[in-house]
């Protein structure tokens, strides 16, 4: 198997590293921020907007559009890249997660799980194998295998048996993804283990053995204290091979993405840079802003100086605020325009500090004017 992924360069002061992820779809910078279009669209933005600004690689959900548009009609414009008329690499989750939401409604077992639709109560039956195969019609250039998440605070025992079943539903995944032919999609596989470090260290060396064409960690970032995020990432990442790409689910703030570089994770991926946007909070260096309060009202500057998104290069901050208190849509999609288009820019600074081999500075600086210190 052919790797996807060439490293560049290392940090000297920390495990950061920068690289190439070689897609069908185009190759990918790393470490890359993966905004996120769960029914095939990135709320509030153009697709063009979004290619616009640098991305070449958005997230769908295996989930949703399983359940709406639904597989035959993604089937009948021959993947989602078609019928959503997005030209870039499209990573889908496996669906794993909201699934695990719906508690209630699901129920695991050793073949696959069944759920309830969350849209009509319709009842559904997916396995590992059935997974892989929706992704292939979906034209994912990357799939993710299916998974159980598990909440923090279970038992050992619990987190165990839900490791064991992800383990064996990630064998049973590869096996089918190696027998589909005409397709170029990478399958990844998801490492759990919840918040015990001999789970995560038997997780990580058991999917590492399958040679996945990437590696995701999963069951992070679930309402845990960044302290104990930041530890269970470090110990998970070192039992990782080096040479393959590794993905954090579900992290979009800047503090998290700076410390998930800083263990050496190349890609992320999280709503929160829209889902904030929508309700007037936008990132800036200085941390979060929340556009709606009063101390913007005759603001006549930009949100960030030097910001090439459109909210910044032609609006006030004035503005924007009573965009906001009036309830009109253009203050969600410009806020949103300008997270992302912020992400992006912290990745290419992130990247050239990684380069010039002092990560570690840029880290610490950054953080020390993000958190107001």
């Amino acid at each position: 198997m052919d790797n996807i992924f060439r490293i560049l360069k290392s940090d000297k002061t920390s495990q950061a590293r920068t690289g190439i992820l070689t897609l069908p779809h185009g190759e990918v910078k790393t470490p890359a921020f993966m905004p996120v279009g769960t029914n095939g669209t990135v709320k509030g933005m153009h697709h063009t907007s979004v290619a616009e600004i640098g991305y070449n690689l958005i997230l769908g959900n295996t989930y949703h559009l399983y359940l709406r548009p639904g597989i035959e009609v993604l089937e009948s414009y021959g993947g989602l890249h078609n019928f959503s008329a997005w030209d870039g690499n499209i990573l889908t989750d496996s669906g794993g997660f909201q699934i695990f939401s719906l508690a209630k409604l699901r129920k695991i077992r050793e073949e696959g799980v069944e759920f309830q639709s969350h849209i009509d109560g319709s009842r559904h039956h997916l396995t590992p194998e059935r997974v892989v195969e929706i992704q292939k019609i979906i034209g994912s250039d990357i799939l993710m295998c299916l998974d159980v998440c598990t909440p923090p605070e279970i038992s050992h025992r619990q987190a165990r048996e839900a490791m064991e079943i992800t383990h064996r539903w990630a064998e049973r995944s590869i096996r089918r993804w190696q027998e589909l032919e005409d397709f170029e999609g990478q399958l990844f596989g998801i490492v759990q283990g919840n918040f015990y470090e001999d789970l995560r260290q038997q997780s990580s060396e058991f999917i590492s053995s399958l040679n996945f064409p990437g590696l995701a960690i999963g069951g992070l970032s679930v309402g845990e204290s960044p302290e104990i995020f930041s530890h269970f990432l470090g110990h998970t990442t070192q039992f990782l091979p080096n040479d393959k790409v590794r993905y954090v689910m579900g992290i979009g703030s800047p503090d998290y993405i700076m410390d998930a570089i800083a263990n050496g994770i190349d890609l992320f991926d999280c709503v929160l840079a829209t889902r904030i946007a929508r309700n007037g909070a936008v990132f800036s260096d200085d941390g979060l802003l929340n556009l709606k309060k009063a101390i913007h009202e005759k603001e006549r500057g930009p949100i960030v100086d030097g910001c090439s998104c459109h909210a910044c290069t032609t609006y006030s901050r004035g503005y924007l605020r009573h965009l906001f208190k009036c309830g009109e849509m253009l203050g969600g999609m410009l806020a949103t325009e300008h997270n992302l288009t912020y992400l992006y820019n912290l990745m290419e600074r992130s990247r050239q500090a990684i380069e010039e081999g002092n990560f570690t500075q840029f880290k610490e600086a950054y953080l020390e004017r993000y958190y107001g210190k």
